[in-house]
């Protein structure tokens, strides 16, 4: 309890927006970014002068975003269609960015689910919170290595961010059961909050992978916990239930943006390639789980996700 409680209640923050450097001429993708976390690090990005693509996958919510910030901010986010749950248009997503675009500074895999009915799966059958929080981001993630390892070759550092929103949760299972990815008995007899634990365990591996691949090809992946911020990230939950729990035991959404913009931004993570961040853009050794730091669970994991997302690279 005591290791709960100190990671999802944490001591004040000791790193603030106002610590983000002028980021004129990065261009920065944030996934799920029309609202909760990501729509709070999008708003940072542009108060900084980046260039930011909201990937999402409801243009609508996304206008309506891109609006609310541009009214605060002065700056025009600009739509990316993104869907996850879908990975056969994944690709055109990229292609559609490339079309656009020929460098990527930041990308930061925001956007997840928790704990939907167990009905849900994706289009290709995977169970939907590993699907849209893990084996998507990965796909997408890969289809942009080309423009991620080439812009690192054009900037003074060398180096370009990988951010990927994780959770404490990880620690609800913090292995991977492959045989619960697709939908089956085994997923069936798992709980949702050990579903969403297993994607935030695969999205730490999947960090610490990319980590090893391309470290020496300029990318510096992080992964992290944002903290325990109310969001709509657990709109499946029972209403009245989730009402108490946002009201007595989750911070503002500020708190939440924390931790990706550090990691996005701060000079000094250039130094944190493979590292795990915990709430309030801190770093602690001790975190994560030292179950999930498993280098050939981590490869296992990659080759897998691999030979998922082959037929639809083409």
């Amino acid at each position: 309890m005591g290791h709960y409680i100190s990671h999802n209640f944490p001591p004040k923050p000791t790193w603030s927006f106002d610590k983000i450097p002028d980021l004129t001429g990065q261009v920065i993708i944030v996934t799920g970014s029309n609202t909760g976390i990501g729509k709070v690090v999008a708003e940072q990005l542009l108060k900084h002068n980046a260039k930011v693509y909201m990937a999402v996958r409801s243009q609508e919510k996304a206008e309506a975003a891109i609006k609310d910030l541009k009214e605060k901010t002065g700056k025009e986010a600009i739509f990316l269609k993104l869907d996850l749950n879908d990975l056969t248009t994944i690709k055109p997503s990229v292609e559609e960015f490339l079309r656009k675009e020929t460098k990527l500074h930041v990308l930061i895999n925001n956007a997840g689910v928790a704990s939907p009915p167990i009905d849900q799966v994706t289009a290709q059958g995977f169970d939907l919170q590993f699907g849209v929080n893990t084996l998507g981001p990965f796909f997408f993630t890969k289809l942009l290595l080309p423009i991620l390892t080439s812009t690192a070759e054009t900037t003074p550092n060398k180096h370009v961010r990988v951010v990927h929103v994780s959770s404490y949760a990880h620690h609800f299972f913090p292995k991977l059961d492959f045989n619960t990815f697709k939908d089956g008995p085994a997923r069936r007899k798992m709980q949702g909050m050990l579903l969403y634990g297993q994607s935030k365990t695969g999205n730490i591996l999947f960090s610490n992978e990319l980590a090893k691949r391309y470290g020496e090809k300029g990318i510096v992946s992080i992964s992290l916990h944002p903290g325990s911020v109310r969001s709509e990230l657990g709109r499946h939950g029972p209403e009245l239930v989730m009402r108490f729990i946002h009201w007595a035991l989750f911070y503002p959404e500020e708190f939440g943006g924390l931790g990706p913009l550090y990691a996005a931004t701060a000079p000094e993570c250039d130094e944190y390639n493979g590292k795990y961040l915990t709430a309030w853009a801190r770093y602690d050794a001790e975190e994560p789980n030292p179950k999930v730091r498993d280098p050939d669970l981590a490869k296992e994991l990659w080759e897998y996700m691999e030979e998922q997302v082959r037929d639809y690279c083409t």
